[in-house]
């Protein structure tokens, strides 16, 4: 399946075949694609939480309100990210250039440092476009996904030894669909959302 064939037919699936089993290649094979998302600086700070185990899933779903997606899918994905990767520069420029390494290293440090606020969106941002890399990579696999906020972060950090440093941005649930999405509702209009040179 082609990307842009991918976008059009990714949509958020509630209802998963609960004894479908994704095997660990195929885990391997989303997880190196998501690898691949890009991230500043090359940090890479996401880190994802695989959780295929049912009562772990259980576990989550009870904190994600009782939505069955959770539980029903083969593998729920906690997309978190460390707050504290800028302290981790030099390991993300091991393989550079020396000129580009001792250009760049000192760069992320004065960046982030003290920056609370920059740090989370930082991690927000990085779990975002790396959800993203991990639907279209699903569906054109063939499988779907649900990507969720709703959940209490609180119980879910505790179910999965969140470290403090981290923080936690969504639960993506895949797996193959039993059900599919309702009908579009439709998109705002493109001249509502899409501007020229400004607002």
């Amino acid at each position: 399946m082609n990307t842009l064939k991918s976008i059009r037919e990714r949509r958020s699936i509630k209802y998963f075949d609960p004894n479908y089993k994704i095997s660990e290649g195929e885990i391997t094979t989303l997880m190196e694609h998501a690898l691949l998302s890009p991230t500043s600086f090359n940090m890479q700070n996401w880190r994802f939480v695989l959780v295929t185990d049912p009562s772990q899933k259980t576990k989550l779903q009870a904190a994600a309100y009782g939505q069955a997606q959770v539980a029903d899918a083969s593998l729920t994905i906690a997309l978190c990210a460390n707050l504290n990767a800028h302290q981790q520069a030099e390991r993300y420029w091991e393989k550079a250039e020396p000129k580009a390494k001792e250009m760049i290293v000192p760069m992320i440090h004065k960046f982030y440092e003290g920056k609370k606020r920059l740090q989370r969106d930082e991690a927000i941002r990085s779990i975002g476009i790396a959800a993203q890399t991990l639907m279209l990579s699903a569906k054109a696999m063939g499988f779907d996904s649900c990507p969720m906020i709703g959940f209490d972060p609180e119980k879910v950090a505790e179910i999965i030894k969140l470290p403090a440093d981290h923080e936690i941005g969504m639960l993506l649930p895949i797996g193959k669909a039993i059900k599919p999405a309702g009908p579009r509702s439709g998109p705002i209009p493109i001249e509502e959302i899409c501007f020229k040179e400004h607002f």
